[in-house]
């Protein structure tokens, strides 16, 4: 519940690391400066996503006999989305942020964001209105990703929406209970929550160092997964499909018997061969999309852990 003592308020800043040693400590430098400055209590929880560089020595180092720093670290890699989940799962704020360590998230961005949640936003998603690095291509692809999710889902997304937002405590509680699928686009799940939402734009900066995670193949891996989770409409390509292959049937049927009533003979051997490749094309892709889903589906049977948390530094103490 909010409370219109601002100092009441406990802010959670979740923070996705993979490999991130090269700008953890300027990344820690920016935002303890920023959350100084805001009129609330502050919580840093930094998830270590199996990095295999000096970050988890760097976050164990922050954490250790601090009240308010926690380094949570997985047994392995499991994944940008995983890593926010366990974030969310662990933070005890009124209000929860998540962002990534390589300061593309700019911390200074936060005092927007707890003004919208003082003002009674439980979502504050914030949109990528510009961004320094990625080029024309991942512009490009961008736009194209969000443009068929908003074609194929009956859920609109934010253009451009980024995995730098904050939900306020009853929104995590509904993520922690009932938002638990294995495979997920955060930010997308939480635009089909509903509550009071606003939307901030921000520029991008470029990455203070390293390079990026997310190649082409991840990304569009994401991008499949993503169009599973929020759309069936994949699934109707057979349909469509079916319903247009009818309809060239039928064409070609009623040529045939113009075709031999008027005692012309038709060459079909062409015209048969193409059609057939045609339909067996569409016939294996759409055998390929449901197997898609099935796959999907499995995962959620499996019901297997979204994340193992290995051990967690922070608070005074270590748990193992």
């Amino acid at each position: 519940m909010k409370s219109s003592d601002t100092k009441a308020i406990k802010l959670s800043v979740v923070v996705s690391v993979y490999n991130e040693e090269a700008v953890l400590g300027q990344f820690y430098k920016e935002l303890t400066e920023t959350l100084s400055a805001l009129d609330c209590e502050a919580e840093i929880l930094f998830v270590d996503d199996g990095s295999c560089d000096g970050s988890r020595k760097i976050l164990d180092s922050l954490a250790d006999g601090s009240d308010t720093v926690k380094a949570i670290h997985f047994t392995r890699n499991f994944g940008h989305e995983a890593a926010m989940i366990a974030g969310i799962d662990h933070a005890t704020g009124d209000a929860v942020v998540c962002m990534d360590a390589d300061l593309q998230n700019p911390p200074a961005e936060l005092r927007r964001m707890l003004d919208m949640y003082r003002q009674g936003k439980d979502i504050v998603t914030m949109m990528r209105k510009e961004r320094a690095d990625g080029g024309w291509t991942k512009h490009i692809t961008s736009k194209m990703f969000y443009w068929l999710m908003n074609r194929l889902s009956d859920t609109r997304m934010v253009p451009e929406a980024s995995d730098f937002f904050l939900l306020s405590r009853r929104v995590c509680d509904v993520l922690r209970s009932n938002y638990r699928e294995r495979s997920r686009l955060l930010r997308g799940m939480v635009q089909t929550v509903g509550f009071d939402t606003a939307t901030l734009s921000y520029s991008a900066p470029a990455r203070a160092a390293g390079e990026s995670h997310y190649s082409l193949t991840r990304l569009a891996k994401l991008a499949l997964t993503s169009m599973a989770s929020f759309s069936k409409a994949p699934l109707r390509l057979g349909i469509y499909a079916g319903l247009v292959f009818v309809l060239l049937s039928g064409v070609l049927l009623i040529y045939s018997l113009v075709m031999w009533m008027i005692d012309k003979p038709i060459g079909g051997y062409t015209t048969l061969i193409i059609f057939l490749s045609a339909f067996a094309g569409i016939l294996l892709t759409v055998v390929g999309i449901i197997g898609y889903y099935v796959g999907l589906i499995l995962d959620e049977v499996k019901a297997r852990p979204i994340y193992l948390v290995e051990s967690i530094t922070g608070g005074g103490e270590k748990q193992e």
